[in-house]
């Protein structure tokens, strides 16, 4: 049930339906559905729709064109303390905004290679309302870089420090729910982190223009691990 509570909350925060207790729900055709308000891209949509034009939109200033292979650090016993840290400084910064604080990403599993960059997932009450929490971030020492209205109204800011990367969701967002659920399965299957671990190698010692387009190529394998999470 709670699996199928986090498929359905997507659906609804996706195309705003309301739903009555105990009705039959059937699924139309998507072409016959009818968004009210700007449509919100899935996880894959965005995946198929990080071009460049997409990524010069989205981002804050100019994107940095990587063009190389992508750098893995072997896993870092001093993450979770980072994480810690910047937990602490992002509180202090917003207070009460601060609806929610996790550590995401390969960092937040211990054991697994990572690009060392610590991923901070924090929830607002809107993310959309830059002005009620981005003066304050950037007061304390992070910088807007990425800004996706299309996607769940995402913000993403970098320290100035370097080494982290802070990802902003309205509260409730199931993007956040995914990144958690997704965190939690590589903690505790040993098989689906080695999984993960050996796509991310293979994919890591390719030819990358942008960052972005190593983390789309991962999305075939993260949906594979989340749909064993969700069983």
């Amino acid at each position: 049930m709670r699996e199928a509570a986090i498929v359905l909350e997507a659906l609804v925060s996706r195309f705003r339906f309301n739903l009555v207790p105990g009705a039959r729900v059937e699924v139309a055709p998507l072409v016959t559905l009818r968004p009210a308000g700007p449509v919100m891209l899935c996880a894959s949509d965005r995946a198929q729709g990080s071009s460049e034009e997409r990524i010069r939109r989205v981002t804050v200033g100019e994107p940095v064109i990587h063009n190389g292979t992508i750098e893995l650090a072997e896993y870092d016993p001093r993450w979770p303390a980072q994480f810690e840290k910047h937990a602490a400084r992002i509180v202090a910064a917003l207070g009460a905004a601060a609806r929610r604080v996790e550590h995401v990403g390969s960092t937040s599993v211990p054991g697994l290679a990572a690009k060392p960059f610590v991923d901070v997932c924090l929830e607002v009450s809107d993310s959309s309302d830059e002005p009620a929490y981005v003066p304050a971030l950037e007061s304390a020492g992070y910088a807007l870089r990425i800004r996706e209205p299309d996607w769940y109204e995402h913000r993403m800011f970098e320290a100035l420090e370097g080494g982290v990367k802070l990802h902003v969701f309205s509260q409730g967002c199931p993007e956040v729910r995914r990144m958690v659920l997704f965190r939690d399965r590589l903690r505790e299957s040993d098989e689906d982190r080695d999984l993960y671990a050996r796509a991310k190698r293979a994919l890591a010692g390719r030819q990358w223009k942008y960052v972005q387009n190593y983390a789309d190529a991962k999305s075939a394998v993260i949906e594979e691990i989340l749909a064993r999470a969700l069983r």
